[in-house]
């Protein structure tokens, strides 16, 4: 459904270049786990120029459904994008305050709904500030323009099909280690991972200034080994949020994009399904 011609990163020189361009439209979508009032106050504060506040757990996610998150109903998000400013003509870079770890559930959204030209910003907010681009506390009023989407929501999962799944699957965890292994979990009732999930967090797929990782190094992060490499890939996390980051490293990487488990662990913990702890994968696909 993507485009091959558009490559998912923009670096910040090359937004900084475009930056006056009337066919570009970048969204915001700063979100703080735990404090969601911060977003919106950082944007306020300060933002790249023409930036429009993408509220994730507003206008990214529907007001019920399994796990924190729940995907929204398509038609209805892609309406909300066009109130929003965002149109089928545009070239869409997004960012947040986290390297892409949140904005990267636009980027999925949208590139997997079928719109053709958008970018995550490589390195975020700190890499806009190193190429010297310039902030503003002026906000855009957007005019309404027409964004064209699917209406179902392609290469998900839900929890049903991962308990049938019986170790037919990759599952891949993509939370920070210590949630994952239950060492500390700051917002589910209780901590770990899915039985069988392998953990490889968005962290270990970022460069130390937070651009993503070269493809070749990506690639074996993602791809497991031995049985597990000839498996249906699937990404989870807490809340299918930063799940979507996984699926932007698997572009990267040139592999075939994988499933979505939208609901995720939250979804996992509301349902009291079996829960593992521990730094390693234990389960039935457990190499």
């Amino acid at each position: 459904m993507h485009d091959p011609a558009h490559h998912p990163l923009i670096s910040a020189g090359d937004l900084l270049a475009r930056l006056d361009d009337p066919g570009l439209r970048i969204a915001d979508v700063r979100w703080f786990l735990g404090d969601p009032e911060r977003g919106p106050v950082e944007y306020r504060h300060g933002h790249i120029p023409g930036a429009v506040f993408v509220d994730l757990d507003y206008d990214l996610a529907a007001a019920t459904g399994p796990g924190r998150h729940p995907l929204p109903d398509p038609t209805a998000f892609a309406d909300r994008m066009g109130a929003l400013g965002f149109g089928d003509e545009h070239t869409i870079v997004i960012h947040d305050a986290a390297n892409g770890q949140y904005g990267a559930r636009l980027w999925w959204m949208l590139d997997r709904l079928g719109h053709q030209d958008v970018r995550m910003l490589d390195g975020g907010l700190t890499a806009w500030t190193a190429v010297g681009g310039p902030w503003t506390a002026l906000r855009p009023t957007p005019l309404r323009s027409t964004m064209t989407l699917a209406t179902e929501w392609p290469n998900v999962t839900d929890r049903e099909s991962v308990v049938m799944s019986e170790g037919s699957i990759d599952l891949i965890d993509v939370r920070a280690p210590e949630r994952y292994s239950g060492e500390t979990e700051p917002i589910e009732r209780i901590g770990g991972h899915i039985p069988g999930a392998r953990n490889r967090s968005c962290a270990s797929m970022m460069q130390a200034d937070g651009r993503m990782l070269p493809a070749a190094e990506v690639r074996p992060l993602i791809r497991g080994q031995g049985a597990r490499s000839k498996l249906p890939l699937v990404i989870s996390c807490g809340s299918g949020v930063t799940a979507c980051f996984g699926m932007l490293a698997a572009r990267i990487a040139g592999l075939p994009d994988p499933i979505l488990y939208p609901g995720s662990f939250s979804d996992w913990v509301g349902s009291d399904m079996p829960i593992a702890v521990g730094t390693e994968p234990v389960g039935p696909i457990a190499d």
